[in-house]
């Protein structure tokens, strides 16, 4: 790196507009959406998706809520040419799906495009050509009115052919690709060239499309772009501003919601955020960002899991773990003050039912796209009791005191630093087991009977102590207080500080499980646990578990 980036880096120059609006608005509704998966995330894949690869995505699209597709680039080569006949002649498009292609300004590729929409319903031609003044210079060595010319005779090629769409409803979009790295006068010049050509109107908008093709500034000037051009530019009423994102800068989706409260009408991105580079904007994380402040986003992702296995086939990329919503790991928590407050919130939810969603660290409740809860807290050597806790109640119906948590917290977190991974509910329940019901050593139950008489409970116990049997007989208030009393006659002293109890909801059949603490008369406690069908015996393994413990 050098030492001293400005002699060779330059920061974007700021837009002027000191009276800028965007700040001060708050988003209300959703924009209107196209998906260009089928193009732009097409052409950044390794290996193109071929016709059916493109015919499955094309239907999840549909299925999600997409009123706006762009399918392909029709000129660029026969799959793509044969994938819009197909969506066509097979009649594969519904009533209402826009079918949107893109054309470069090239009178054969006009052609060769009009071609491939013959027999649409809907259709969006889109028509580009780079303008900024790199482009300018490098690619094309034109001036800017040899560049206004280029789309001005792209556009004329276009109108000249809308007469062999008869009976397709179409609309004309332009994009002056590299807006965000054009100066905004220029932009505004180009476009309303193109305007003139195609003379949209109130009634019959064109689609003005201004991409942040490669993300050069900070998405604060993105958006003051697109505030000064809806501000400036001719016949705003007769336009639909649309915005295309990418992610260079990894700010996409906040260029999006900035550019969006900046006056656009329409987004154009993929499915997460597949594209050149380091992608488009993702359409998935911009949807469900409106739907968290409650504005229903116009797609659905109720299933997103068979939307992700549907884009994973098709595209051969994957989903990364983190990715906002669509991530596997993101309703996951291992910190365990992170697992603590959510076990909370999500048990408050349950409970009170509350009007509005509020549980710490969730920004959505995860079932609302096709989540699972249990999916939401995971152990590791990073993990607390609260963790540990919620994976034993949920699997297992395994519902510790809280002091027990605080107990059992720290011993499953010791086993789980030394294996050095994530642990499963089962494998916590094991370790459960194996620290307090599997605790045969050195007292283990032979047999306890009861007999109560008058308010009074007598027990006889037969036990092994190290092997050897052990008999007493104890008297008090209930079962567990004729044990203790029993027990006193053996010298072994000890009270029981805390019980509680429950059946087991799964894995044990007919079973119920018993916690108990014991206090020593050195003022030392521990806990136990026992599991039996019948729940007096429970509480007697409870008790022989927390003295083993001992």
């Amino acid at each position: 790196m050098q030492k001293n980036p400005s002699q060779k880096y330059r920061p974007y120059p700021p837009v002027k507009l000191p009276d800028r609006q965007w700040p001060g608005r708050v988003l209300t509704h959703a924009p209107i959406w196209c998906s260009v998966d089928l193009r732009d995330g097409n052409q950044a894949l390794a290996v193109p998706m071929n016709v059916s690869q493109k015919l499955e995505l094309f239907q999840t699209l549909v299925k999600t809520g997409f009123k706006e597709i762009e399918v392909g680039f029709p000129s660029a080569s026969n799959t793509e040419f044969t994938f819009n006949r197909r969506l066509i002649e097979e009649n594969r498009t519904p009533d209402d799906v826009w079918l949107q292609v893109l054309v470069q300004a090239r009178e054969d590729l006009i052609e060769r495009t009009v071609e491939s929409l013959v027999g649409a319903k809907k259709a969006i031609i889109h028509l580009y050509n780079s303008t900024s003044p790199a482009q300018r210079r490098v690619v094309f060595g034109k001036s800017k009115q040899e560049i206004i010319e280029v789309a001005v005779r792209g556009a004329t090629w276009i109108k000249e052919r809308l007469s062999r769409l008869k009976g397709t409803d179409v609309m004309l979009q332009y994009s002056p690709e590299s807006f965000s790295a054009t100066e905004v006068e220029f932009a505004r010049e180009i476009s309303e060239a193109v305007m003139d050509v195609w003379q949209p109107t109130p009634k019959r908008k064109m689609i003005l499309n201004l991409p942040d093709t490669v993300e050069v500034a900070m998405c604060n000037v993105y958006a003051d772009q697109i505030e000064w051009m809806c501000r400036n530019i001719n016949n705003r009423d007769s336009l639909i501003i649309s915005l295309h994102t990418h992610n260079d800068r990894s700010t996409g989706v906040a260029a999006t919601e900035l550019g969006l409260l900046a006056g656009a009408d329409r987004v154009e991105g993929t499915l997460f955020g597949n594209g050149e580079r380091t992608g488009n904007l993702d359409v998935v994380t911009v949807a469900l960002n409106l739907y968290m402040h409650g504005i229903d986003p116009k797609l659905d992702f109720s299933d997103l899991g068979s939307t992700i296995e549907v884009y994973e086939r098709c595209t051969g990329m994957t989903v990364p773990p983190r990715q906002p919503y669509a991530g596997e790991l993101v309703f996951t928590a291992f910190s365990g003050s992170h697992q603590d407050a959510i076990r909370k919130g999500l048990n408050e939810w349950k409970e009170k039912q509350r009007e509005h969603w509020d549980v710490p660290y969730l920004t959505i409740d995860p079932a609302d796209i096709g989540r699972e809860y249990r999916e939401v807290i995971r152990v590791n050597s990073q993990s607390g009791k609260g963790g540990v806790a919620y994976l034993l109640e949920s699997e297992f119906g395994i519902e510790l005191p809280k002091d027990m948590q605080r107990e059992f917290g720290p011993i499953a977190n010791d086993a789980v630093d030394k294996l050095g991974r994530e642990v499963s509910g089962k494998e916590l329940k094991q370790m459960f087991w194996k620290e307090y019901v599997e605790r045969t050593s050195p007292w283990q139950l032979k047999k306890f009977e009861t007999e109560s008489k008058n308010g009074i409970v007598k027990c006889h116990a037969q036990l092994s102590r190290n092997e050897k049997t052990v008999e007493f007989n104890g008297q008090g208030n209930g079962p567990l207080a004729a044990l203790v009393q029993g027990f006193g006659t053996i010298d072994v002293r000890f009270e029981i500080s805390n019980y509680s109890e429950h059946a087991l909801s799964s894995g044990e059949t007919a079973a119920a499980i018993a916690y108990i603490q014991v206090k020593t008369p050195e003022g030392r406690s521990l806990w136990g646990a026992g599991v039996d069908t019948n729940i007096e015996l429970a509480s007697v393994r409870a008790v022989l578990s927390a003295l083993n413990r001992l």
